[in-house]
């Protein structure tokens, strides 16, 4: 089976800097995307970052610059570099695969969901 698992959240002042990482466990071969999403109280969730096929990246405009979304294969670990926090930054964050695993002789493609981690950004 396929888990992912967000960490890194918590309390921070403006300014400050965050990584986020998305642990994803299972038999992975491949990998078709990756994002973070996050939804602040009374918000809609909206996409912070996202990677489609490893080359083509979009960042909410609102992110641009201060975050970096990357992913370490080897560890199957993905993560979002957030600098330059703002209050409304807070949100929860959760991070989102395309994943393609070994189930029995065949090969499944789905997509996955963390549950989420929480950033709170202090002024």
């Amino acid at each position: 089976q396929v888990q992912l698992e967000e960490s890194g959240g918590g309390l921070v002042q403006a300014g400050g800097s965050l990584r986020l990482s998305c642990a994803v466990s299972g038999p992975i071969f491949s990998i078709s995307h990756m994002g973070w999403y996050r939804q602040a109280p009374g918000k809609q969730r909206e996409l912070v970052a996202r990677v489609i096929d490893g080359v083509s990246t979009t960042y909410a405009n609102s992110v641009k610059g201060p975050f970096t979304i990357s992913r370490d294969n080897a560890k199957n670990t993905g993560y979002l570099q957030m600098n330059s926090l703002k209050p409304e930054d807070t949100a929860v964050y959760v991070c989102n695969e395309g994943v393609g695993f070994r189930d029995g002789g065949g090969a499944v493609f789905d997509d996955y969901w963390g549950q989420g981690t929480q950033v709170t950004v202090s002024s």
